[in-house]
This record gives C-alpha cells, sequence and structure tokens, in this order.
C-alpha cells in the first residue's frame, strides 16, 4: 500500500528554516518586520512573506483503537474494523518513513525511529500488544493522556464512537501543547446505513448490554440523524484544536484512505477531509 501510494506523489512539504523556496504568502499580523519579502512586496500594494521548505524530520506518533467496539464486521467479506485501522497505522507509517520521518506508537514508551526497524518495531508491537495503552484508556477508545514534544503530529485511527466531548477533551489536550494531527474514524459500513431489517438483536460489544428492537427499519431515521449529530460534533472538536477528521468505511479501498490521508497531511490548511466514504 505504501509503495502504491508512494508513486507519483511528492514529499511532504512543510513550512520551516530550510533553504530550498516554496511559496510566497501575505504578511500576517503576527509576523515579524524581518520575515518581509520586501523585493516580491514592491510589485504589489500587499506585503508578502518569503518561505521556505522544512528540512527537519517531523515526529509522527501513531494510535490505533484495540477497545472490543473495533471487533466488528457486518460481513464475511470486510475485515474487522481493528484490523483495517492497523493496517492503514502501519502503511502510514511506512510511507511516512519514507519520507525521512521519524514515528512512534503512542504508549509504547518508544522513542520516534526511522527506518525499517522502527517500522518492525510498531508491527511488533501491534501484533503482540495489540496496544500500549493502558486497560482504562482501551475501554474508552481513546488515545492515551501521554505528554508528546511540542509541535509533534499524531495519527489517531478508531471508531471515534465515544461521546464527542470526551474525544474534543482529548484533541484539546494535544493543542494545548501544539500537538497537531488527523483524527481518522474507520466504520463498518453497516454504521452508518443501519440497514437491518425486522426483529434484530444487537450486541453492546463493551459490557452496554443487548437491545433487541421489533422492527429496526423504523429507527433508521433517527438514527441517522443521531450519526450525524455526532459527526459534526467532532468536526467541531478537531477543527477547535486545529486537527483534521477523515472518515474511511471497510467497504472502500484501503489504499483509497492512506492516499487522501497522505495529501492531507502535506497542507497545513487544518480544514476536515473526507475519504472513502460510501
Amino acid at each position: 500500500m505504501a509503495a502504491t501510494v508512494a508513486q507519483g506523489v511528492h514529499g511532504r512539504r512543510r513550512v520551516g528554516m530550510g533553504e530550498t523556496f516554496w511559496q510566497y504568502r501575505p504578511f500576517e499580523a503576527h509576523d515579524a518586520a524581518s520575515a518581509v519579502d520586501w523585493r516580491r512586496s514592491a510589485r504589489s500594494d500587499s506585503l508578502f512573506v518569503r518561505e521556505t521548505e522544512w528540512e527537519a524530520a517531523q515526529s509522527v506518533w501513531l494510535w490505533a483503537d484495540a477497545s472490543a467496539s473495533m471487533r466488528y464486521a457486518s460481513g464475511r467479506r470486510l475485515p474487522m474494523k481493528g484490523d483495517r485501522a492497523r493496517l492503514l497505522l502501519l502503511a502510514s507509517a511506512a510511507l511516512l518513513l519514507r519520507g525521512g520521518e521519524r514515528v512512534a506508537l503512542m504508549g509504547a514508551e518508544d522513542r520516534p525511529g526511522m527506518g525499517r526497524l522502527a517500522l518492525e518495531r510498531i508491527a511488533d508491537r501491534l501484533l503482540l500488544h495489540p496496544s500500549g495503552d493502558p486497560a482504562a484508556t482501551l475501554s474508552l477508545g481513546l488515545p492515551p493522556e501521554e505528554r508528546l514534544p511540542r509541535h509533534a503530529q499524531a495519527l489517531l485511527f478508531g471508531d471515534f464512537l465515544s461521546p464527542a466531548e470526551e474525544i474534543a477533551a482529548r484533541l484539546a489536550g494535544f493543542a494545548a501543547h501544539r500537538v497537531g494531527g488527523a483524527l481518522v474514524q474507520v466504520l463498518d459500513p453497516a454504521e452508518e446505513a443501519l440497514p437491518f431489517v425486522g426483529r434484530t438483536r444487537f450486541q453492546g460489544m463493551e459490557a452496554e448490554g443487548d437491545l433487541v428492537v421489533g422492527r429496526v427499519e423504523s429507527l433508521r431515521e433517527a438514527y441517522a440523524e443521531r450519526m450525524t449529530a455526532h459527526r459534526a460534533a467532532l468536526e467541531d472538536a478537531c477543527r477547535a484544536a486545529g486537527w483534521r477528521l477523515l472518515v474511511h468505511h471497510t467497504d472502500q479501498p484501503p489504499e483509497q484512505a492512506l492516499l487522501t490521508l497522505y495529501m492531507a497531511m502535506a497542507h497545513d490548511d487544518p480544514h476536515s477531509a473526507r475519504f472513502g466514504a460510501g
């Protein structure tokens, strides 16, 4: 997957102290006067700042939800959400490492590394211990409250069906330390469409108990409204933290999800993106 996506796309480009010219942008109130490119500004009525490419390696921290709700697939031909989340995490790590970034798994107490050994270490962690998070964190389906380096990036993969206010609080904690990133919501298509008909028993996968519905189709409209409201709350939480929200359904190609995630990380615009939503 990483090799497929890497073909034909350019490396990540970020603002920084490199010597290679990237772009001019309009002067903003927080910019220092020394940042103004006076030669470019003289050709117009506005002030412009010259930006260069960021050449230092960036540390990117990865996390995949290993809670019980991720062990769900609505059909035999569909992967479980947890399997798809881990696949996207590993492929993202491989792609980032190809670009010279340093990566690490959240909760594993490993330093960010580079090269094939770093990827193998992450793979071993995921296979032997699906997550390094404490049990209490896993039960919530939330990443650990880990103090990441300032200006690091984080990629979080999960269904994010926990209460939106809890997710917002966790993202706000990251943002307070200038940690940016993307939240990738991995869902089974049945969790969006509620395609079931007639009498249906729903089994709680995280000790919620069972729910028997006589005509499940009668709940479809209200269910869709609830999912839409939850998605909107996630988008608000990401926007407030300067993060991106991306949505992937397990019946969609994982390569498509990885490409969209990679391209989203290559831009500084924090607006949410959507991909693979069928």
